[in-house]
């Protein structure tokens, strides 16, 4: 025997629940409300507009997503559409699939902001954009929400060299809206080897126009704002006022230490990353969530005890796999996902192709960070390393 779209629908109101939007209200603001509120509707019409707090899992999708948004079979259901065909046809299939506690809102979305209760509308998002981060979107843990996050996000980048280019490339292909980055050097041809920003033509631009050219033909939604000067005590704290993350990609222990001084007083999270031959490391120094630069390392080496990439040369790749790791714990952190590399240390050897995990503990006696600070403002840090005079703070990697 055929069945008609009215005999579909008999059988939905047979089996599911409905209930007004005065009730989804009571619901919703009742104390301890835990009710999933399942936005049925396309992407499209969730973006224009849908009750807070509500997920979008398309009717087309339903049976393939529901068990990942909602997997216990008896959590608490409220499905809606636009006029509340949909959400019923939905509510079906749900109690189909086992939920035994779903409810469908009648008269949908139209009928709940036609009764002035609030709403909300998520970030617009151009043609353009939804195919450029389509495969973000798919990932539950970011999703357009964090996409939106990315593209809000402020990054400065303490140079444009071999951990700066990998770090800013993909930071900018990810979306994230606007990279600030700082570096007083010029392109010279052997920059060319491993920081993948620049390229033969550029030799003699400044680094940081090079990066802008680069990273903005990459990722037209990305502003890159170029700061052409060394890094140093007087104007460190100006230049990472504005920007939520700062990543440290530097070649010298005093705009290391510069940096991750700065960045406690700031409170600011400094993703490092460092780099010797064959050999890179990578982590995240949080304030207040686990140790610091000086933690790590309480006093720079003697004065040449640890040459710079251009006194002891630096495997082209390397930094390529270092700053990548910046950019994934860059991007963690503006979504809020994961497990940052806070207290935690990834050390490379690219010879034996090893890669160890050392765990970094907070040292209560740290001058910067610990209980007792000793050290509240920012001091001269080529004195601080026995550098006066030897190197030049702006130099990356």
């Amino acid at each position: 025997m055929r069945r008609t779209f009215n005999d579909i629908m008999n059988d939905a109101r047979q089996v599911v629940p409905e209930v007004t939007v005065d009730q989804v209200k009571q619901r919703l603001t009742g104390n301890g409300s835990q009710a999933h509120v399942i936005d049925v509707r396309e992407k499209e019409e969730y973006r224009e507009g849908h009750l807070p707090g509500a997920v979008s899992v398309p009717r087309g999708f339903l049976e393939m997503k529901i068990e990942e948004t909602v997997p216990e079979r008896g959590a608490e259901m409220i499905v809606y559409c636009q006029g509340g065909t949909r959400s019923l046809i939905a509510g079906k299939i749900l109690k189909d699939m086992g939920y035994t506690n779903v409810v469908s809102m009648s008269g949908g979305f139209g009928a709940w902001k036609g009764a002035g209760n609030a709403w909300t509308a998520d970030r617009q998002f151009s043609a353009d954009q939804l195919q450029r981060y389509s495969r973000h979107f798919l990932l539950p843990e970011v999703g357009e929400a964090g996409q939106a996050k990315l593209l809000d996000a402020k990054v400065l980048l303490i140079g444009a060299g071999g951990l700066g280019s990998p770090t800013a490339y993909y930071l900018a292909a990810a979306g994230v809206g606007t990279i600030g980055i700082v570096d007083d050097d010029i392109v010279d041809r052997s920059n060319l080897q491993r920081q993948i920003l620049h390229n033969e033509e550029r030799v003699g631009m400044p680094k940081v126009e090079s990066a802008k050219l680069t990273l903005q033909g990459l990722n037209p939604d990305v502003n890159v704002i170029g700061y052409r000067e060394r890094v140093n005590s007087g104007n460190i704290m100006r230049l990472i006022a504005d920007y939520d993350i700062v990543v440290d990609g530097c070649d010298n222990f005093p705009t290391r230490y510069l940096v991750n001084d700065a960045c406690v007083f700031a409170d600011k999270p400094n993703v490092h990353g460092s780099i010797f031959q064959f050999e890179g490391q990578a982590t995240v120094f949080h304030p207040g969530k686990g140790p610091c630069y000086r933690c790590l390392f309480p006093e720079p080496p003697p004065p040449g005890a640890a040459p710079s990439c251009a006194e002891a040369g630096v495997l082209g790749v390397l930094p390529g796999l270092v700053g990548c790791v910046q950019a994934v714990e860059t991007v963690k952190l503006i979504l809020g996902v994961g497990n940052p590399l806070v207290g935690r240390l990834l050390h490379f050897d690219t010879l034996a192709m090893e890669i160890k995990q050392l765990k970094l503990r907070r040292d209560p006696e740290c001058p910067v960070c610990g209980e007792r600070p000793t050290v509240t403002d920012l001091i001269d840090y080529e004195e601080f390393c026995g550098l006066r005079g030897g190197h030049d703070q702006a130099a990356s990697a």
